[in-house]
């Protein structure tokens, strides 16, 4: 076997992982409407994937104000997560191993995807800049569109909100999932208030560091609390260098990001959930994480540690020979090859993922990528 190192068996929380591959989450659009809806087809995709050692679906946005791209599925109606049983039965029957993540895009949103038209929430009222989201133009027809300017969520909306990520686990284990990963990366809602370029609030969410760490804390131990706290995961995404890309993928960029996501690491060790997912820069020549901020990550956080980002198995194989993590999640060679740890695991060559048909659809391009030798 090639890349032995990738499939080792491990632990994540009350789980025995099969290999460290992870299929990460990897938006495709492809929900039934009206309603966001999970559906057949997205079940056969992640049932054909289900050889990962563990798998996290797409982003599902946690209520309305929360989507801010077409034909994303979301987890907050009995009808989303009706569908979403659908996936996991699918998963499950395989013998997978899959959590929920949830998602609200905060400011990262327009308009026409917002209930009645209203603006999109946030921490303030600051617009997202260099970054643009997908909206509908007519049925099954969409386009790149500039967010809409937010507003500033009201004291009182802010603890509706952990409790909507609290209701939206609750979902996702009514849904049959086997956990829940919180989206904190990317620029969206939690990042939002992380970071101080998006945080400009004068009240105990906003300011200081500690400050603008309290929404994720408390959201964190609302989701822990409502699931166990060994069925949760965070995913960031720690950029150390401002780029075009960076902005337009990624998200923010702090003044300090090894000390802001250190003690943001912190936060979700007190906690005490299963894992830490670190997003890196997936473009060509994107630098990589500096191996200062890896080591003090895997002293900081005595959980498991998935790493993504453009990663060979070669690569991943050394992230973990290095010990600074313990899964490596393969997002773009996952949606072309449903087959992935196998040809790993045997050296076979890879599909080519097709850019023009990630997003929105039809199974082309989605569920008809082949197997080796099909």
């Amino acid at each position: 076997m090639e890349h032995s190192t990738l499939f080792t068996t491990t632990s994540l929380g009350p789980y025995t992982l099969k290999s460290r591959i992870v299929l990460p989450p990897l938006t495709r659009s492809r929900s039934t409407q009206p309603g966001n809806i999970a559906n057949d087809l997205m079940a056969t995709y992640y049932g054909q994937r289900s050889s990962a050692g563990f798998m996290v679906t797409e982003g599902s946005q946690i209520e309305p104000r929360g989507q801010g791209y077409a034909w994303t599925p979301g987890i907050h109606s009995a009808e989303q997560v009706e569908g979403w049983r659908k996936v996991t039965a699918r998963v499950h029957a395989q013998g997978g191993i899959i959590f929920a993540q949830l998602w609200h895009v905060g400011r990262v949103s327009h308009t026409t995807l917002q209930p009645g038209g209203a603006a999109p929430v946030a921490p303030s009222a600051i617009l997202a800049p260099g970054v643009s989201v997908f909206i509908e133009t007519s049925p099954g027809v969409g386009a790149l569109a500039q967010p809409s300017m937010p507003r500033a969520l009201e004291r009182e909306e802010i603890t509706e909100l952990v409790a909507m990520y609290a209701q939206a686990a609750e979902n996702a284990m009514a849904a049959g999932f086997d956990g829940v990963e919180l989206h904190a990366a990317n620029g969206y809602l939690i990042n939002q208030f992380i970071s101080a370029h998006s945080n400009q609030r004068d009240d105990e969410y906003g300011g200081s560091l500690s400050k603008r760490l309290r929404f994720l804390r408390e959201v964190t131990q609302a989701v822990a609390d409502k699931v166990g706290k060994d069925r949760v995961g965070v995913r960031f995404a720690p950029l150390f260098q401002s780029t075009d890309e960076a902005r337009v993928y990624l998200g923010l960029v702090e003044d300090d990001p090894h000390g802001t996501y250190i003690e943001a690491i912190k936060v979700l060790e007190e906690v005490g959930i299963a894992y830490l997912s670190l997003a890196e820069a997936d473009w060509d020549n994107a630098p990589e994480l500096p191996e200062t901020f890896r080591v003090a990550v895997r002293a900081t956080f005595s959980g498991q540690i998935i790493y993504a980002g453009k990663y060979t198995a070669t690569r991943g194989e050394r992230v973990i020979e290095q010990g600074w993590g313990d899964l490596i999640a393969f997002g773009r060679p996952f949606i072309a090859n449903p087959d992935l740890p196998q040809r790993i695991a045997n050296g076979w060559s890879l599909n080519a993922a097709d850019p023009s048909t990630m997003y929105g659809g039809t199974a082309v391009g989605y569920t008809d990528y082949p197997r080796y030798g099909a």
